[in-house]
Formats: structure tokens, C-alpha cells, sequence
């Protein structure tokens, strides 16, 4: 079976053909020489997952999934969110958007955060498949660790005493939103197709 990932991360893809099954065989954007850039306008992580997925679904008319991730806080009513990547603007640095957290939450002292990636898998324009993987943290008052990227120096997942920052990669992906995510949809595919 050959799923298309709807992503040119290359680091992505290793990840989940580690995960799925070794005739699942994953290809990525890149691979099939597709650049066009896909409009991520949905109001949820779920709408771009979705319009992601059936965008390249549409392209090859092959099955294809994609993921979208955002960083919720509670005291932020689930900010970033959706806008995870360009929380303190379009083309913000790492940096930049941990500042904006960081000043937003100020003081407060309800900083509950998770990480959440959904996963859409079109099958065919009939079968259409959903999967969330989280992550459940809190955000720390200043960076720690400069392993990773994104939000990771400031999020330390609930039973541990470091950030995802401090953490190795191995660790990181060990209890990851992605990889729980990922390993759902695994599970699905495995059940859904025998080896062809």
C-alpha cells in the first residue's frame, strides 16, 4: 500500500514509515515533485488536517493523509491553536513566538497547555478518517533546553521534570502528540488493508 504524507518534511516522513508496517510504503510532496502551496485557511486544526489531505487526495486521486499540530492553552482559551506556527505573525521566528506566549500569559498561574496533532486520512472521497494524538503540559516562565523547535523549550509535559527541549529526540517522540497521532492511524491501516 502507498500513502501520500502531504508534507516536504523529510524529518516527518522518516517518523512515520518508522511507525507503520513496512509494506506501507510513505511519499511525501517533495517526492512526487508537487510544490504548489496549499491554503491552510480552516478555524481548526481538524478543517486543515482535512483540506490539506483532500487537496493532495484531489491532485494524484491516490490516498493521502495530513497533519496539522497547534499548541492549546488554557489560559489563552486554546491559543495559539490553529495559529501555532505564526502566533506573533506571519513569518515569526521560534523566538518571537515563544515572547508572545510568554508576555500573554504574564503572570498566570493556570499555564495547562497541550499539544495536539490531527491527523486526517482520505482514503477515497467516501472514506475520510480522523485520528488526535495529545500531549498534556503546562508552560514553564522561561525556556529550558534548546533541543527541538517550536514552542518546545517552554512545554514540560505532565510526569516529567524537563521540557521538550531538554529532552533527546528518542525521548521527545517516546510520549509526542505526533507520534500517539501517528500510531492510531498505524493501528487503523493495519486493520483496514491485509499485505499486498
Amino acid at each position: 500500500m502507498r500513502l501520500i504524507f502531504a508534507t516536504h518534511n523529510p524529518n516527518k516522513v522518516r517518523e512515520i514509515q518508522s511507525i507503520v508496517p513496512g509494506y506501507i510504503k510513505i511519499q511525501s510532496l517533495a517526492e512526487l515533485d508537487y510544490h504548489t502551496p496549499i491554503i491552510e485557511s480552516g478555524f481548526n486544526l481538524e478543517e486543515n488536517a482535512l483540506m490539506k489531505a483532500k487537496t493532495v487526495y484531489d491532485q494524484f486521486n491516490r490516498a493521502c493523509f495530513a497533519e496539522d499540530t497547534g499548541l492549546e492553552i488554557a489560559a489563552l482559551h486554546g491559543a495559539p491553536g490553529v495559529h501555532t506556527a505564526r502566533f506573533a505573525g506571519e513569518n515569526a521566528t521560534d523566538e518571537e513566538n515563544i515572547h508572545k506566549v510568554l508576555a500573554e500569559l504574564g503572570e498566570e498561574t493556570n499555564r495547562k497547555a497541550r499539544f495536539r496533532t490531527i491527523i486526517a486520512l482520505v482514503m477515497s472521497p467516501e472514506e475520510i478518517y480522523m485520528f488526535e494524538g495529545l500531549c498534556v503540559g503546562h508552560i514553564l516562565n522561561a525556556p529550558q533546553g534548546n533541543h527541538g523547535f517550536g514552542y518546545d523549550p517552554i512545554f514540560q509535559p505532565n510526569g516529567y521534570d524537563k521540557t521538550f527541549g531538554e529532552m533527546t529526540a528518542s525521548e521527545k517522540q517516546a510520549i509526542s502528540h505526533r507520534t500517539h497521532a501517528f500510531e492510531k492511524m498505524n493501528t487503523f491501516l493495519v486493520r483496514y488493508r491485509s499485505p499486498r
